[in-house]
């Protein structure tokens, strides 16, 4: 018994230099790495520990991301007058600057009919759908005027602003909706009358002259008595509608 129990003492000395050679290389790469733990915590801990700090900085970043597009959602017109926009934006519209990524020269003539498709986005989306806090809502007046031309009272056609055909869609319905409520402006061409009847002034929409007198026997048109038809072309009228004459 004793002689088994010495024989494994030594098979395990001569072996404890190979055990002790990772913990020590695993003991010098702590040394290396920055120290960033979290209080409380001994300096012996595994390495995915050192860096609780840094996921908790995005954690809280991540969350007041999600606070702030909550909150956009409930009050989409915040966004236009945030910090946020103004930096990235300024006073530019949303689609100042834009270009679609195609191949070519030659832009193609229509946009694509939607930016997102279930989980998929497309490269360089358009300039609503690649910014989250962006809202289209027929009370978001800022955000409307920016597609709508000063000059016409239209909206800019997709391929100047480079919107998606989805966008496009859903621009037109808030623009109406909010021309329905009068938050925009809608102009309707106005004629000013004098309150003179103008429908007898011309010749063409004149009243009808009253008929002429007519004797028994007459045509209404005198020339339409002078017209002979050709005894052929009647006889070949009544062989063709024999069935329907009586």
């Amino acid at each position: 018994m004793a002689a088994s129990i010495s024989g494994t003492v030594k098979v395990l000395c001569r072996l404890s230099p190979s055990f002790l050679h990772p913990f020590r290389q695993y003991q010098s790469c702590l040394q290396r790495l920055p120290v960033r733990t979290c209080p409380g915590l001994s300096r012996f801990v595994p390495p995915s520990h050192f860096f609780c700090k840094a996921a908790s900085l995005q954690d809280e970043d991540a969350a007041q991301a999600a606070e702030a597009l909550s909150r956009y959602k409930d009050r989409p017109w915040d966004y236009l007058e945030s910090e946020e926009y103004i930096e990235r934006y300024g006073t530019n519209p949303l689609w100042a600057g834009y270009r679609r990524n195609h191949k070519g020269g030659i832009p193609p003539q229509k946009t694509r009919k939607t930016c997102i498709r279930g989980d998929k986005i497309c490269g360089n989306p358009c300039p609503i759908c690649r910014d989250p806090n962006v809202i289209i809502h027929h009370q978001n007046v800022k955000l409307l005027q920016q597609f709508i031309s000063p000059h016409t009272g239209l909206a800019y056609d997709p391929t100047r602003t480079g919107v998606c055909m989805k966008q496009q869609k859903e621009l037109h319905e808030a623009i109406n909706t909010a021309r329905d409520h009068g938050l925009l402006p809608s102009q309707i061409p106005y004629v000013e009358f004098s309150g003179e009847d103008y429908s007898n002034s011309h010749d063409a929409v004149g009243s009808t002259p009253p008929p002429q007198s007519l004797t028994s026997g007459e045509a209404w048109y005198r020339w339409y008595g002078e017209i002979k038809p050709d005894e052929n072309d009647v006889a070949k009228v009544k062989k063709t509608y024999k069935a329907y004459l009586k």
